[in-house]
């Protein structure tokens, strides 16, 4: 498969999205819930979003491989966000219903200063060589994950600088069926972003590892193609996560073949999330990796062997 576009910006959604007054099931003390109209979105058409390749969100956090002291490196998502002032600021200026887009930053002087290895995320606009936050008022970024860096200590232990290898999943190359964990070089994965999904990340939908052994792993973005997705219709696309097996799914990214992401979100569609039995966990998984290499670099717990092959991806690196 292709290597298909990275996340370096916030996707838009497919459908037109319209704010309803109730609270949200995604985000905590949201008093207002984010819905699909039945339109889809001028940026989705200029896109060509009937030709894109549809690929399965998956829910973690989000990655950056890119060099770093002169060799690959994982990087870690950190959004500069404003000062307390900038924030009231910005907020008064929302709610007198302007577009935020017209809302003057001092990029200097209105954001909390941010790690001197930080850096900007590609595709973001720039003035005068300051990056120009999102309509959220943020400014999308990376840091690099350094070994010893307890704030990330989960992403850390999917890498190792020494052997340079990431911990990967992904589908197996001659069994789109079978999901394979792997030690990945990490120059195969330069410039590409990643989610980092496991037992400490995000509420852990996918229920892997456990707190006494704890499981973090690598998902390349695109890396879990969509197949036989319905028509481009909100009704279509309703019935098929509520009614499919493939559709237990946190939400689809189409992969456009102008480098544009668009993405649709369950809950854009009045579904929940997380839910049980997740179409990722129904796979069988097998761990294809140098044990001699790799054995003291991740902890991986497998029964038996080197490869095995039927249980499932919780059953499998739970055990």
């Amino acid at each position: 498969m292709k290597r298909l576009g990275s996340v370096q910006r916030k996707m838009p959604c497919v459908f037109v999205t319209e704010v309803k007054e109730e609270p949200s099931a995604k985000r905590e003390h949201q008093p207002f819930k984010v819905l699909a109209t039945e339109t889809i979105s001028h940026k989705a058409l200029d896109a060509d979003i009937y030709s894109a390749i549809p690929t399965e969100k998956v829910d973690g956090t989000c990655c950056y491989v890119t060099t770093y002291k002169d060799q690959p490196y994982l990087w870690a998502r950190l959004d500069r966000k404003p000062n307390k002032q900038a924030e009231k600021r910005f907020k008064n200026f929302l709610h007198s219903k302007e577009n935020p887009k017209e809302f003057f930053w001092n990029v200097e002087e209105d954001f909390k200063p941010a790690p001197e290895c930080w850096i900007p995320a590609k595709e973001i606009e720039q003035i005068n060589g300051n990056p120009v936050p999102d309509e959220n008022g943020h400014i999308p970024g990376w840091v690099p994950v350094e070994k010893n860096n307890k704030q990330y200590c989960w992403h850390s232990s999917v890498v190792n600088y020494e052997f340079e290898i990431a911990l990967v999943l992904k589908h197996h190359p001659d069994d789109s069926g079978l999901l394979e964990i792997s030690a990945v070089p990490l120059s195969d994965l330069l410039e590409q972003t990643l989610e980092l999904i496991g037992t400490n990340i995000n509420g852990n939908p996918y229920g892997l590892g456990s707190k006494k052994h704890p499981l973090h792993l690598l998902i390349p973005h695109g890396a879990f193609q969509v197949r036989n997705l319905p028509s481009l219709k909100h009704n279509d696309l309703l019935s098929w996560f509520e009614g499919c097996k493939e559709g237990k799914i946190e939400g689809i990214v189409w992969h456009c073949s102008d480098g544009c992401l668009i993405k649709v979100h369950r809950h854009h569609l009045g579904l929940c999330w997380p839910i049980p039995d997740t179409y990722m966990n129904s796979k069988p998984v097998i761990i294809n990796m140098n044990l001699n290499k790799c054995d003291s670099t991740f902890d991986i717990r497998e029964p038996g062997g080197q490869r095995s092959k039927g249980a499932s991806l919780c059953q499998e690196i739970s055990t």
